[in-house]
């Protein structure tokens, strides 16, 4: 079956963008340069991974109509119904409850490699869709007619109406396709882990601004025990070397002195990872015969956890259009059915990225004004019920829509 459309990337939101358009029939080729998929066996047993995603309400849903969200629940899978978010260099402090947002939960925490696994065996199951792995992209040729010609690397050539990158923050198509997406460096690098406290989270996310970034303990249930976090700790490059390069006692210490102790005694279980904290934002999303989507179109800052649900529902709004074309009889690679993509994405994206590197910038900062001033606002901001009810809502992700072909 000749690929309608290649997706360059497996990943998260490219597994997504193929099961949205393989349940429809369509003809897709995913493209993974990893060599062999994940199994929620290969999952079994193992401790939480250290890379995980916190899942909005909105992109829960996507991923329930694609069928993968119960595979997830039946694997791991944290519901977090509370946030606390604090100064450390002051009082200021603010909580969201998922009751004031009139939700179930304000979001789930997932490890990556458990959606992956999900989304992975939906695939299987779809006739149009092909999963192919090993596959390293060497070349990318595209027409003013929407056309779209890969090279991988042996030689072999693949040509479908249209290209997706979907291949991460360093998007190799990106590169080849000659699109800018210049790196802003933060200045900071997260240093990520699992840990064991001693006492329960509680279903509670919370976060800690240092004076050199923010300390997040997000919530992890491993085995009905709710005593484990994701650690994602954003510094400066100096202080994550010195962090990673600590015994797991030592850091556990630093854990534990630098969220107050306000979760007791922490236990590092895994080691710790240092990744350096680059936002990307391609000058342009689209090409005829390209698109680009999730980390490949845009990297943030990891500061409210949204990074993967923009990504998704990147693939969402995609698929819309494209299902909407094909109806139609128009190519997917068609530059106005491209275009509108873009119009729906770019803006929205860009939005959160420049609000993440504010934020960032606000809390990062030590002026003793501008300390007061961010205190005060964090506890004006809990005591103001409309404004907390506006500020929930995009967290959870109901500022956009979900696309009516997703629902």
């Amino acid at each position: 079956m000749r690929a309608e459309v290649l997706i360059v990337g497996g990943g998260m939101v490219g597994a997504t963008l193929a099961a949205l358009l393989g349940e429809a029939g369509v003809a897709v080729t995913v493209l993974d340069a990893r060599p062999v998929p994940l199994a929620k066996s290969d999952l079994a047993g193992m401790p939480p991974g250290r890379r995980v995603s916190a899942i909005t309400p909105i992109s829960q849903r996507l991923l329930t109509g694609l069928g993968a969200w119960e595979a997830i629940q039946a694997c791991r899978v944290t519901p977090y119904t509370e946030m606390r978010v604090w100064d450390a260099q002051g009082s200021g402090e603010i909580a969201f409850e998922a009751a004031q947002a009139g939700v179930a939960a304000l979001g789930h925490i997932v490890e990556n490699d458990v959606v992956l696994a999900a989304l992975e065996a939906r695939l299987a199951t779809l006739p149009s869709v092909t999963q192919r792995f090993g596959a390293v992209i060497e070349g990318l040729q595209t027409e003013a007619g929407g056309a779209a010609h890969l090279t991988l690397e042996g030689g072999e050539t693949l040509s479908a109406p249209l290209v997706v990158a979907a291949d991460g923050a360093r998007s190799r198509l990106r590169t080849l396709a000659g699109i800018d997406a210049a790196p802003h460096d933060t200045g900071q690098v997260a240093v990520v882990t699992t840990v064991r406290t001693a006492l329960p989270h509680g279903g509670v996310a919370r976060q800690v601004f240092l004076p050199t970034g923010p300390l997040a303990f997000l919530p992890l249930t491993l085995a009905g025990e709710p005593r484990y976090c994701s650690i994602v700790w954003s510094t400066s490059p100096e202080e994550a070397e010195r962090l990673v390069a600590l015994p797991r006692a030592a850091l556990g210490e630093a854990l534990e002195a630098a969220f107050e102790g306000r979760l007791g005694e922490v236990d590092v279980i895994d080691d710790a990872l240092a990744v350096p904290l680059v936002q990307r934002h391609a000058e342009r999303y689209v090409r005829p015969g390209l698109a680009l989507i999730g980390d490949a179109a845009h990297s943030i800052h990891p500061l409210a956890g949204q990074g993967v649900n923009l990504g998704l529902m990147d693939a969402a709004v995609l698929a819309e259009e494209l299902l909407a074309a094909r109806r139609r009889g128009i190519a997917p690679g068609n530059a106005r059915i491209l275009a509108r993509y873009a119009r729906r994405r770019r803006g929205d994206n860009a939005a959160m990225l420049a609000l993440m590197d504010g934020f960032r910038l606000l809390f990062g900062a030590t002026h003793p004004a501008l300390t007061l001033a961010r205190n005060l606002g964090l506890s004006g901001v809990d005591r103001a019920t409309p404004l907390k009810r506006l500020l929930m809502r995009q967290a959870i992700g109901e500022r956009g829509r979900l696309p009516l072909s997703c629902r």
